[in-house]
């Protein structure tokens, strides 16, 4: 399966944080704590002030924080990267395998 990004909700949010592509970030526009819950993913890079666009329903391409299996329910890292759920809140499900830290898969984003 080809990584894609079928964004139904893009919305346009204010970096409050130094913040990097394919990544999940707060509703403040900031890094997550680890498990936490999570507006959107980031398309592009940003510094802090800049005006971001952020994929929050749909599907988008995010960086894998380890392996997780197709299908897995994912949750955040400390660093917005997607790990398999354990204990934190649920923001998408896996479209795709990862293998390892800084794979990029397809996720089915969960509003949570």
């Amino acid at each position: 399966m080809s990584k894609q990004a079928l964004s139904v909700l893009v919305l346009s949010i204010a970096a409050t944080a130094v913040l990097v592509k394919n990544r999940f970030i707060t509703h403040a526009g900031a890094v997550p704590a680890a498990a936490a819950r999570c507006l959107g993913v980031t398309r592009t890079d940003a510094a802090i002030g800049d005006q971001i666009a952020v994929d929050v329903l749909g599907t988008a391409v995010v960086e894998a924080g380890g392996a997780i299996a197709a299908g897995a329910q994912v949750e955040v890292d400390a660093s917005g990267r997607v790990i398999t759920k354990a204990a934190g809140v649920v923001v998408g499900s896996a479209l795709q395998q990862s293998l390892a830290l800084g794979d990029s898969i397809e996720v089915l984003l969960i509003p949570n």
